[in-house]
């Protein structure tokens, strides 16, 4: 996988920021349209989502280290910004991707976040 691009604290902020509300507004538009019933917390830089029967992916940065991390239940993932993207630092999956296999998974219909 390519190196993470350097990113300053505020551009790492800024990044991690916009993606977070992308999927707070994804989620709201999905909600008001019926689509699917997905509760969200955010809490600064975590964001947990709650899905019917109790499951949860919760998405996290980590500042220190110029990450954004998900926990679903299919385990946990590591991104890294590379070249415009998240991408997983195992598999170089892009994020908002997984993002969608992980809630579609968990959601049981299936669930787009491109932007």
């Amino acid at each position: 996988m390519s190196a993470a691009t350097p990113l300053t604290d505020a551009e790492y902020l800024a990044k991690t920021r916009a993606m977070l509300d992308h999927i707070e507004a994804k989620i709201d538009t999905w909600l008001d349209s019926d689509v699917i019933d997905i509760d969200s917390h955010r809490s600064g830089g975590l964001l947990e989502l709650s899905f019917a029967g109790g499951s949860k992916i919760i998405l996290n940065t980590q500042a220190p280290l110029q990450e954004l991390w998900m926990a679903a239940k299919a385990g946990g993932f590591h991104f890294r910004y590379v070249d415009g993207l998240w991408l997983d630092t195992k598999t170089g999956a892009e994020f908002l991707a997984m993002l969608a296999a992980q809630a579609s998974a968990q959601g049981g219909k299936p669930l787009n976040f491109s932007v």
